[in-house]
């Protein structure tokens, strides 16, 4: 996980997952709807998970 993905999950959640697919894109852009801390939560495990 670099340091620009963290800050990109940070300031804007969805654009930070949108290369791992549209369904993860697509939660945590709902996720950052309902509010801003759930969506970079959500971000920051997806990048986190080794797995693409």
């Amino acid at each position: 996980m670099s340091i620009l993905r963290v800050l990109l999950a940070i300031f804007f959640p969805p654009f930070a997952v949108i290369d791992r697919g549209c369904g993860s894109f697509t939660i945590i852009f709902i996720l950052t709807l309902c509010g801003w801390i759930p969506g970079v939560i959500g971000a920051l495990i997806i990048l986190n998970n080794p797995k693409k």
